[in-house]
């Protein structure tokens, strides 16, 4: 019992140290257990982590404060480049405008030079001579190019009528609306499509609707319209050149006609184009109607008392072909001018520009011009004092025959019409030669 206690006795002595190491020992284990979850979810450090969780917060709220401000940068930008567009935008078209201007000034201005050198030389190189007899002049001027923004209304018109850009133009107000039937009569039934009626007044507009004829009524213009709705014949004959302008600029050729004339034939059949204007003339005769040599008698000056002149008839302006050049249109300009400045009559002024020669102190008209067939392009005093007392030219046909020399005219177009188209032979007998005043 002694031996046992003794032996059991440092044991029992020692136990409370054995006790203390063992929990140091279970600490340690449980320190390094700890650590190792903590290591575990938290890599970097607890209080890493709070700190990047944290910066990375600000990071989030600063990227979106950048973006929002960014947006309102972005926004202001826009705007800005919207107001710069628009100011663009204003500026070119500002600028286009100008270029227009500057491009219808510079037409004007080419115009107003030497065209006829520059059409010459357009058409071919420069060449000699040649053998003698052999040589020939410029006879046909070029057509001037077609400008269909002088008158789109129009342009669309004749586009659709016209054959081979050419038509049958005449003016009319209610005052010629007997004689206008007639005319437009003996058109329809020769089957000539291409004819136009520029309606000087409503009535006539409506005129031409109801009878199916092709018509154009102008844009309202005060200076035509006062003449066009009251004017008498020689009034309205000399807007003709006004308003044919456009005709011409369009790049058309016309054959202007007055309503007192008789269509027998399509005209365009007989037309030669081979120079500016075509016209038919007031003479009744081959000397009148083409010219002749006139010797002019003075006693008084002895050995030189015969003086040679040139003569010829003048063109009818109630009928001619005229075709779209810079000569043409200068003619037109040159007798609109002066019957808007002068108490003329308006064939006469015609006549006048065509025909007068350069002299110092005016210019003449560089145009070349031909005399229609005077049988064929026939005046009523070619017909009714020659022409049914002949029985060799009474058997020709007329393309068209005008009754110019008459005041009584519509009875002699129903006459023309009874005697070349119905046959009745007598149909002209009634009339005399001339008229009483």
């Amino acid at each position: 019992m002694i031996g046992r206690r003794e032996r059991e006795g440092p044991l029992m002595r020692n136990n409370p140290h054995s006790l203390r190491k063992s929990r140091i020992v279970t600490a340690v284990v449980i320190g390094v257990l700890i650590g190792c979850i903590l290591a575990f979810f938290f890599p970097n450090g607890f209080f890493v982590s709070q700190s990047i969780t944290s910066n990375r917060r600000i990071a989030v709220v600063g990227s979106k404060t950048q973006e929002n401000s960014a947006e309102c940068e972005s926004s202001d930008r826009v705007n800005m480049l919207k107001s710069e567009f628009v100011a663009v935008s204003d500026k070119n078209a500002e600028l286009k405008k100008q270029v227009r201007e500057l491009t219808e000034r510079l037409r004007l201005a080419e115009q107003g030079k030497d065209q006829a050198q520059k059409q010459f030389l357009a058409l071919g190189k420069q060449e000699k001579a040649g053998p003698f007899g052999t040589v020939k002049g410029l006879r046909t001027n070029p057509t001037v190019v077609p400008d269909e923004s002088v008158n789109p209304r129009l342009a669309k018109i004749l586009e659709k009528i016209s054959v081979k850009r050419e038509i049958i133009v005449a003016l009319a107000n209610s005052n010629v609306k007997e004689m206008l039937e007639v005319w437009f009569s003996n058109i329809k039934r020769v089957g000539i499509s291409n004819y136009l009626v520029v309606a000087l007044d409503d009535e006539i507009s409506k005129f031409c609707e109801t009878n199916q004829v092709p018509f154009y009524k102008r844009d309202p213009d005060d200076g035509i319209d006062t003449i066009g709705k009251q004017g008498g014949n020689h009034a309205v004959s000399g807007l003709k050149f006004r308003i044919l302008r456009e005709f011409l600029q369009l790049g058309y050729g016309v054959l202007l006609s007055d309503v007192d004339i008789v269509y027998l034939q399509n005209p365009f059949d007989h037309l030669y184009r081979d120079s500016d204007v075509e016209s038919m003339s007031d003479g009744h005769n081959n000397m009148t109607a083409y010219g002749y040599n006139d010797v002019f008698d003075e006693p008084a000056m002895g050995w030189a008392r015969y003086a040679h002149t040139m003569r010829i008839w003048v063109y009818n302006s109630g009928f001619f072909y005229i075709r779209p050049t810079i000569p043409s249109i200068e003619l037109l300009d040159r007798v609109a001018t002066r019957l808007s400045k002068e108490v003329a009559w308006d064939q006469a002024v015609f006549n006048e520009e065509l025909f007068y020669p350069s002299h110092p102190g005016y210019e003449g008209l560089h145009a070349a011009r031909r005399t229609m067939d005077m049988y064929l392009f026939m005046n009523s005093k070619v017909l009714f004092k020659t022409v049914r007392n002949d029985a060799n030219l009474s058997k020709l046909k007329p393309v068209i025959v005008h009754v110019n020399y008459h005041p009584d005219k519509l009875p002699r177009m129903k006459a023309v019409v009874e005697y070349y188209v119905n046959g009745k032979q007598d149909a002209l007998k009634p009339f005399p030669d001339g008229s009483d005043w």
